[in-house]
């Protein structure tokens, strides 16, 4: 069984880009407001949602270690 991520979206910061969307049509959607949100709490691992967090440009979206709590994204320094 591979790892699962906990997605998180800061909706404070979120602009609505969809680039997530883009790039994790599966994971994520945008709502009436224009804001993203993931489709459910934890997700399977994989470069598709990788893709997404790193390529939003506000940088809102945190994903961690299901499991552990973990950062996947952004990495700890």
């Amino acid at each position: 069984m591979g790892d699962r991520w906990h997605i998180e979206v800061d909706r404070s910061v979120c602009i609505g880009s969809g680039m997530c969307v883009g790039q994790a049509p599966t994971v994520f959607e945008l709502d009436s407001a224009r804001q993203s949100h993931a489709r459910a709490e934890v997700a399977a691992a994989g470069e598709q949602l990788l893709a997404a967090a790193e390529n939003c440009p506000v940088e809102a979206i945190t994903l961690t270690l299901a499991d552990s709590g973990e950062p996947v994204f952004p990495p700890e320094d």
